[in-house]
């Protein structure tokens, strides 16, 4: 998993940002938006948009995540999906519906999960996202209505933004650290995690991952909830007007 030992890996990270431009500009246009309004609605000016979507500058973390709640897509379709494809909606979680042999009767609700395509998904075929010294990896063999379940790295120096530009979206977080030394910057408080720690915040609070050790860090993280939380969606929770680091290298 070592970025500097693993060219496959470095060729996959690299025809996956090579897609996303295209399909940010496909997905834009079958929703008919311009890309003023979704520029003003990510957060972004419309010449970092256009640029973007011609691949002239980078994506970054915070930004894929908003550009995947605004065009209503799945983050695995912006990195795999087909120059100039639309794309799908991303899968949302079913609809909970009232189970009559619950007790309490009809308004007793359980939820129906649906069918998973595959139980195991082996080490050496998982989908990938690479950045500057992150590495995220799905867990799941496709993507996942409920949760994004991954396995994270974070080599030594590196973070998932920069201190003043710290991220937030839907969903709720769940982490447990493998191995290494982590610092958890939540809100106005800091937390340095170790090996068998873990730690559980809600992903709307600024919260910033940084690896200030001089080994890496790998943790399995889970984020539930991202794709139908409406906060991320509302007037009174717009997403920041800022431009996260580390960017996605094309």
């Amino acid at each position: 998993m070592n970025s500097t030992t693993d060219p496959d890996g470095v060729r996959s990270a690299r025809a996956a940002g090579q897609r996303i431009g295209p399909a940010v500009r496909a997905a834009r246009e079958a929703r008919g938006m311009s890309l003023r309004a979704l520029a003003r609605q990510i957060g972004v000016s419309p010449s970092f948009l256009s640029q973007l979507e011609r691949n002239k500058t980078n994506a970054s973390v915070g930004t894929l995540y908003t550009l995947v709640e605004a065009l209503d897509l799945s983050l695995d379709h912006l990195v795999s999906a087909d120059p100039g494809s639309p794309g799908a909606a991303r899968p949302a979680p079913p609809a909970a519906e009232p189970d009559s042999s619950a007790p309490g009767g009809p308004s007793a609700v359980v939820s129906r999960f649906g069918a998973v395509d595959g139980p195991v998904l082996h080490v050496g075929d998982r989908a990938r996202i690479r950045f500057p010294g992150v590495v995220w990896e799905r867990l799941t063999q496709a993507a996942d209505p409920w949760v994004d379940f991954l396995h994270v790295r974070y080599e030594p120096g590196s973070a998932s933004c920069a201190p003043d530009d710290m991220m937030r979206h839907g969903g709720r977080e769940y982490a447990l650290i493998l191995s290494g030394r982590i610092r958890v910057q939540i809100g106005f408080e800091t937390y340095d995690l170790t090996e068998g720690d873990s730690v559980t915040f809600d992903s709307m609070t600024p919260h910033r991952l940084s690896n200030e050790s001089d080994a890496p860090v790998e943790a399995v993280w889970f984020v539930v909830g991202g794709r139908s939380d409406e906060r991320a969606h509302t007037a009174a929770a717009p997403a920041p007007d800022v431009t996260h680091l580390p960017s996605l290298r094309t």
